[in-house]
This record gives C-alpha cells, structure tokens and sequence, in this order.
C-alpha cells in the first residue's frame, strides 16, 4: 500500500493536470495553496472515472504509424499520450501497464471493454502512485461510470 502520494491526496490517482476546460465530475476548483498543478476531485471514484475518459478519450486520436491499428489502442499508445517521456521513463512505464493488462505493448487492446478498461487503469494507478490504495470495486466503480 503506498504512502499518501499526490494522487491519494488530490483523489486524482492519475495525476491528470488540471486544465479549466474540462469540468470533470467531481472536480474541485483549484486552491493553489494546496495544488498549483494538479486536478482535485471529491471523491477516488471520480478521479478514477475522469482516468478511464481520458483513455476512452484517446481512442480517438492519432495513434504511432506503424503500431496497432488505426487511433491509438495498444498500450504504448496510450502511456505514450499519458505519460510523455519528457517527464518519465515512459519505456518502463509501458513495460509495467503491458504486463498488468496481459498483452505486448504493441498488440491492439480493446479499450471499451470494462475488463481491459479496469486492467489499464490500475496499472497507470498503481505506477503513479507506487501501489493501489484502492478496492477492486472502488477501481469497477470509476472504470464503470466512464464507459456509462
């Protein structure tokens, strides 16, 4: 179990930045005093709601030429697009959610499915906050209200 890292604290597992155009369910108005970077949320079901959007999100965008097929839908697409490398070993991170979802980094994923959904999800919360601090039904809470 990990410490209360940033992500525990701000309800927010996935560390997604705030930005004032996306009016997440859940999402507390910044106070800088107590995060100048982040997004906060009320609850860890929301927070993890807003990290499953996000890669549903992602569905839709470009993905790497030669890699899975058309958008982005393997795992080194999307923790490509999550985590860039000019923040973070982004080839270690890739390697560690391929292999908690199960499949190769390359190998298209489905990404709507709640199974596969559930699995991404907590990988990039468990490599973001060294561990998971939350049940598996609190993590099929969030993934599930994202794909509702």
């Amino acid at each position: 179990m990990p410490q209360m890292t940033r992500g525990v604290r701000n309800n927010n597992p996935g560390n997604i930045d705030y930005n004032p155009r996306n009016q997440w369910l859940g999402q507390l108005d910044p106070d800088p005093a107590i995060e100048k970077r982040f997004a906060r949320f009320d609850t860890a079901e929301n927070g993890i709601r807003a990290l499953a959007k996000l890669i549903l999100a992602y569905r839709g965008k470009d993905g790497m030429p030669s890699v899975g097929g058309v958008g982005i839908d393997t795992v080194r697409e999307v923790i490509n697009r999550w985590a860039p490398g000019v923040e973070n070993d982004t080839e270690s991170y890739i390697r560690a959610v391929a292999a908690g979802v199960g499949a190769q980094p390359n190998q298209p994923i489905d990404l709507r499915s709640l199974q596969t959904l559930i699995a991404i999800t907590t990988e990039i919360i468990k490599h973001e906050n060294g561990g998971v601090p939350y049940s598996a039904a609190t993590i099929a809470n969030g993934v599930s209200r994202a794909l509702s």
